[in-house]
């Protein structure tokens, strides 16, 4: 088991299996030394757990812990090309999306789920920049979705 597997386990969590793409892409893709991740919705065993916008049918709060989910698919999605997740030297980049009523303004904090999960599993390696744009609506009705770009160590 890898020092981040480790670590999530004493979290209580486990990497999931790679969610399978619902059309013509890869859920990630390596170029050099970096590993880019399509958009993770927030999947648990092949589905959704809640659907809707958020400030609407979703809270914030339910929005932030399925931030969470989609993150950790990502690291799933990562660790697909990449082999370990022990080789990632760093998170460079997580874009969040979160389907939004027309007068939720709290993307910003939905999004912080995927990046407190990140920094809990990884450390200072998980530390990121970040955007987090509302939308209309997601693929699935899905709340929330999150893609991530990581930098690999030397192989």
């Amino acid at each position: 088991m890898s020092a981040v597997e480790a670590k999530l386990a004493e979290l209580g969590l486990s990497l999931p299996e790679v969610v399978p793409p619902l059309a013509a892409y890869q859920p990630a893709v390596r170029s050099g030394r970096y590993v880019y991740t399509a958009g993770q919705l927030p999947m648990v065993d092949g589905k959704l757990p809640l659907t809707g916008k958020v400030g609407a049918e979703v809270t914030p709060e339910e929005a932030k812990e399925l931030a969470r989910t989609c993150a950790l698919n990502a690291l799933a999605a990562v660790k697909s090309v990449a082999g370990d997740l022990d080789r990632v030297a760093r998170v460079v980049k997580v874009v969040g999306f979160v389907a939004s009523a027309s007068d939720f303004t709290g993307q910003p904090a939905v999004l912080n789920g995927a990046s407190e999960l990140l920094g809990e599993v990884l450390g200072d390696k998980g530390v990121h920049a970040r955007s987090a744009v509302g939308v209309a609506v997601l693929p699935l009705d899905a709340p929330v979705e999150v893609e991530i770009q990581v930098e690999l160590t030397e192989a």
